[in-house]
């Protein structure tokens, strides 16, 4: 038995995140191994998991990941820890189609209970009927408790624990308006500041959580059965491969569970498209997605490394940001294109920005990869080479418009892959050696 539970609220902007990072951060500095998990396909959120609790957070998706997949990922990562956090995506039953990979759907595949968290500022008795509904719309979660957030006073409180009383959930607590800890804006909706800032953030966010809500009673509300790992965790690389990932400010977006895959094919290094001026020796290049476009000055005056990935001849991964690196140009807010390397047939843009977000599946031959796309650059001009060998699908199953990148020896596109559970379709399209 150790704690572990899914935060989750009715819609988006409830304060989740913020009070997640502040439940990892008191844990951590009470001195419990805490292992933070991220419901969806969201980068950002893990990343300031791992800050957080000093343990680095997992994504855990029912979308891209097989039903046999995920829950041996989960397993695995909670054997060592003492409290398991879960922070759940949009509103508690929002899925890609109604409930189908919602945070209520990753609770019961996990059998784990749920915390809401109910903003409340312009909410009284009303949070009965709200309660009790999400009670017993679907009874196979376990609504362990709920947190008002945004309370107005001490009074105000007490109205909304007896609408939770007579809706029959246990309150764990209230907290009060704090401007100082909201998370900054982020650039485009993905950006990450300082790590400083963050630290300062989380870490007032923790002292405002640990004085009104009793952690506690909040671990014991959460006791619940951990089963064995169904499967033996990764071991050491039994590969060939030399395998070199861009990693630094403009590139850095990656699944752990893809990384885990990638190392039993071969040696993992890193690499810089930044600041290194030679290309590593590799098998494999991959070029996460990123933030290029923060960054262009810079990428594009380090043309001896671009010149080198001209003439490189091994094989190349790339997503999203790492697509757009590859490509010939990125034009910025103002209208600059900024060279870049050259390798496909498409120049992309920042200017009159549009979100494009969904899920992805992408058939190649008979291999199958699940993804998510977000991002607000776009093609300046629409490539046409996807070909009748590759269609790509959104979660309802239509297909879509959609360009795919793929040579015998490259593979790229916006979408970012999946292939945690399957390297061997990784393999097969690039040619990797078994």
């Amino acid at each position: 038995m150790k704690p572990q539970f899914l935060i989750a609220a009715p819609h988006s902007g409830a304060g989740k995140t913020t009070i997640t990072l502040a439940l990892l951060r008191a844990l951590q500095r009470s001195g419990r191994r805490v292992q933070p998990f991220k419901c969806g396909p969201d980068y950002l959120d893990p990343k300031h998991h791992t800050l957080a609790a000093g343990q680095e957070c997992v994504n855990l998706d029912a979308f891209m990941m097989t039903a046999q997949h995920l829950p041996e990922v989960y397993q695995r990562y909670t054997q060592q820890a003492d409290v398991c956090i879960i922070e759940g995506v949009m509103g508690l039953f929002d899925g890609a189609r109604k409930m189908e990979g919602s945070s209520a759907a990753l609770a019961a595949l996990l059998g784990v209970p749920v915390i809401l968290v109910v903003d409340a500022q312009a909410m009284a008795y009303s949070a009965a009927p709200l309660l009790y509904g999400y009670k017993h719309f679907f009874p196979d979660i376990t609504l362990a408790g709920v947190i008002f957030n945004f309370v107005n006073t001490p009074a105000h409180y007490r109205i909304l624990e007896e609408a939770a009383a007579d809706a029959g959930v246990p309150v764990l607590g209230y907290l009060p308006e704090r401007a100082d800890i909201r998370i900054p804006s982020r650039h485009l909706g993905l950006h990450i500041s300082a790590e400083s800032d963050y630290n300062a953030i989380i870490d007032a966010a923790a002292d405002h959580l640990s004085a009104h809500i009793d952690i506690e009673q909040l671990q014991q509300q959460t006791q619940t059965p951990v089963p064995a790992p169904a499967a033996e965790a990764p071991g050491s690389s039994s590969g060939v491969l030399r395998i070199a990932i861009a990693k630094d400010e403009a590139f850095n977006f990656t699944y752990r569970e893809n990384i885990a895959a990638l190392s039993q094919l071969g040696v993992i290094h890193y690499f810089s498209p930044l600041t290194d001026t030679v290309l590593p020796p590799a098998d494999l290049l991959y070029f996460p997605g990123g933030y290029p476009e923060l960054h262009l000055p810079q990428l594009a005056a380090n043309t001896g490394l671009l010149q080198q990935l001209r003439q490189y001849e091994g094989r190349i991964l790339a997503e999203c940001g790492g697509m757009m690196y590859l490509g010939e140009s990125i034009v910025d807010e103002t209208g600059n294109a900024w060279p870049m390397a050259g390798l496909l047939p498409v120049s992309t843009s920042m200017q009159s920005p549009a979100l494009t977000i969904g899920y992805r599946e992408v058939h190649i031959g008979d291999v199958i990869f699940k993804g998510h796309e977000f991002h607000y650059s776009h093609y300046v001009k629409v490539p046409d080479i996807t070909g009748p060998a590759i269609r790509v699908l959104n979660a309802r199953q239509e297909i879509i418009p959609g360009t795919v990148f793929h040579t015998p020896r490259l593979l790229a596109g916006y979408m970012h892959f999946y292939w945690g559970d399957n390297v061997a379709g990784l393999q097969r399209v690039l040619g990797l050696p078994g």
